[in-house]
């Protein structure tokens, strides 16, 4: 079993953007990004905490806009405006999920499609499923990423994704279709799951639930890539593979954490820095 390093990965692309922003500082444009965090959830502020320091590494220009669980819906959609408007800033992420007053839909729709670095409007949806990508939705493109980094190739492979979300497992599941992969997506309704799983060559499992993937749902030599991250109640992280018993089994397998979760925020940088260049004319 090889364990697939997302640290050691992140590290060196984190190296690459740098310098792809210092080569834009040189023409005179600072690639921006804007997070937006309504409410207090713990999670989301790990996450923008998280998000803040990968900007400072790579130079990239920050804002954050940490605004209280009541702020309405119009008060959100008209800092997105003023955002969408502003020079300075060239991708704009809105932390999901909001508080239950505040439609998520219209709130990603508002986002000017060409600084959606998320992926999230249904413009770029709509180039993710016909293959004319622009801004690749961060998890599902780390993990492609992880499977290049290590001679993983979906080419004629048998891929599973478990979770049919609109931020991993459908992305995910087209991303690998375009690398020539045959997809199979299962979630909460699909029968006899572990049976489906186990003919998986490559198997994503992207739905939240703690340990949910044991040594039943894998065939030997699969590759396995965990895109979960739950909090348990002693303080401790795991994905939603249970890795000490499908390590074992696996060719390959990304740790949680220190697997997927630090793909996702690289490549947020990177879909900044490519923002940034498209609005300035020059990619």
């Amino acid at each position: 079993m090889t364990l697939i390093d997302g640290k050691a990965v992140a590290k060196k692309m984190q190296a690459q953007v740098a310098e792809e922003v210092a080569a834009l500082l040189e023409q005179g444009v600072r690639p921006g990004l804007a997070v937006i965090l309504v409410g207090e959830d713990p999670a989301s502020q790990v996450y923008v905490r998280n998000k803040e320091r990968a900007c400072a590494k790579c130079g990239i220009y920050s804002e954050k806009y940490t605004l209280p669980a009541e702020t309405s819906e119009a008060e959100l959609l008209a800092l997105i405006e003023a955002l969408n408007n502003s020079r300075d800033i060239h991708g704009i992420l809105c932390q999901l999920p909001l508080p239950g007053h505040i439609h998520e839909d219209k709130i990603i729709n508002a986002i000017d499609p060409e600084k959606d670095v998320d992926a999230f409007h249904p413009v770029n949806v709509g180039r993710i499923m016909t293959g004319d990508i622009r801004f690749a939705p961060c998890t599902p493109a780390g993990v492609m990423t992880l499977l290049r980094a290590y001679g993983i190739d979906p080419k004629g492979k048998r891929c599973v994704v478990i979770g049919r979300s609109n931020i991993v497992g459908k992305p995910m599941s087209m991303l690998l279709l375009h690398a020539h992969g045959t997809v199979t997506i299962c979630h909460s309704r699909t029968r006899d799951l572990p049976g489906l799983c186990r003919e998986a060559d490559i198997l994503v499992a992207a739905i939240g639930k703690p340990r949910f993937v044991t040594a039943d749902f894998v065939q030997e030599g699969a590759v396995v890539i965990d895109v979960g991250v739950n909090r348990l109640e002693d303080g401790t992280l795991c994905g939603d593979v249970d890795f000490d018993a499908v390590a074992e089994k696996c060719s390959y397998i990304t740790p949680v954490p220190g697997g997927v979760g630090v793909m996702t925020i690289t490549t947020l940088m990177q879909n900044t820095v490519l923002a940034a260049r498209l609005q300035a004319g020059l990619a």
